[in-house]
């Protein structure tokens, strides 16, 4: 009977099961082959939070093959206060991270990554701006210990988001933050298929600051964001967000059809004038490739709208849970 319901009324029914008290604070932490950093991660959490009373430490494995898993539930087992979120395949981040936030019973809930460079220290300067009346609070990378490469495309993409948004979201803005209660039932309420949490966060509004702080290194192995899944993750923040992909077509579509009247416009000029027509197969051949070129780019940027759309419609869940430890 319970297959048969939406997954956020099972995730809340497990939850009613749970007689422990209401935890001030919930992390929620995605994991995927995170098996080296899941100790220390785990260990400087609880560190950090139990001097802030009654707290819970979300772990939600993503399909990890690595032993992750197993080795989570062995922790759930000695401290029942880490509690295991299994999904049955990967479904990736944002859908890990709102499986989370559907299990999360804290009055305030905080996202983070299980690879170290979302420093646990932080949180009690969160917890103190939450308490003087933040209602959101996100961290800010002052500094990455990454690639250059990788530095440069993330100041790139924060700061073009910014300008075509059609909000305000913050540039170099990540997903680690801390959440009032009444922040993450906003969220839960949204059900859009291909979730960009950190705009729907600056979305659904409330007091929101920002603490700045340098973003280390990860603490071991290799990360889990390719570049396929980071230009993925960028066209859905963009596209999500903005109708600045659709307006750039029609410019283009524009300024495509003023260059062509142009040239129509100098061949006839030079035929009254000069007795002649411009000659050349080159410059014909390159008005038809600029021409094709642009309404292929037209009909693309569309598609990727039609896409979104179509995802829309089918309203599957973000996430199928496998099986739960609370």
């Amino acid at each position: 009977m319970l297959a048969a319901l939406p997954h956020d009324v099972v995730a809340q029914l497990a939850l009613l099961a749970n007689d422990g008290a209401v935890p001030v604070v919930s992390v929620v932490m995605p994991v995927f082959n995170e098996m080296e950093n899941l100790d220390a991660i785990l260990d400087r959490i609880v560190s950090v939070l139990e001097p802030h009373g009654a707290f819970e430490v979300l772990v939600v494995d993503d399909g990890s093959t690595d032993g992750s898993l197993a080795h989570a539930i062995g922790r759930h087992d000695r401290d029942h206060r880490i509690k295991v979120v299994a999904l049955s395949r990967n479904f990736g981040h944002q859908s890990a991270l709102l499986a989370g936030l559907h299990h999360a019973r804290g009055r305030a809930v905080v996202l983070m990554d299980a690879d170290g460079q979302d420093p646990p220290e932080l949180l009690p300067a969160m917890i103190e701006r939450w308490q003087g009346g933040s209602d959101v609070v996100y961290g800010v990378r002052r500094n990455r210990q990454e690639s250059q490469w990788k530095r440069t495309s993330y100041w790139l993409f924060y700061r073009f988001l910014y300008k075509v948004a059609d909000l305000e979201i913050p540039p170099d803005a990540g997903d680690f933050c801390l959440m009032d209660r009444k922040v993450v039932d906003a969220l839960r309420s949204l059900n859009e298929s291909s979730a960009y949490l950190r705009g729907l966060r600056s979305w659904v509004g409330f007091t929101q600051s920002g603490l700045e702080y340098d973003r280390p290194a990860r603490e071991a192995g290799e990360a889990k964001y390719t570049l396929r899944k980071l230009v993925r993750l960028a066209l859905n923040g963009v596209m999500a967000f903005s109708a600045a992909p659709l307006r750039l077509a029609s410019v283009l579509g524009v300024i495509t059809s003023l260059l062509g009247f142009l040239y129509v416009g100098f061949a006839v000029a030079a035929r009254l004038l000069a007795g002649e027509v411009p000659k050349g197969w080159t410059s014909l051949i390159a008005i038809i490739l600029i021409v094709g070129g642009s309404q292929l780019f037209v009909i693309g940027v569309l598609g990727e709208y039609v896409a979104r759309v179509y995802g829309e419609t089918k309203r599957r869940p973000h996430y199928v849970v496998g099986s739960r430890h609370l």
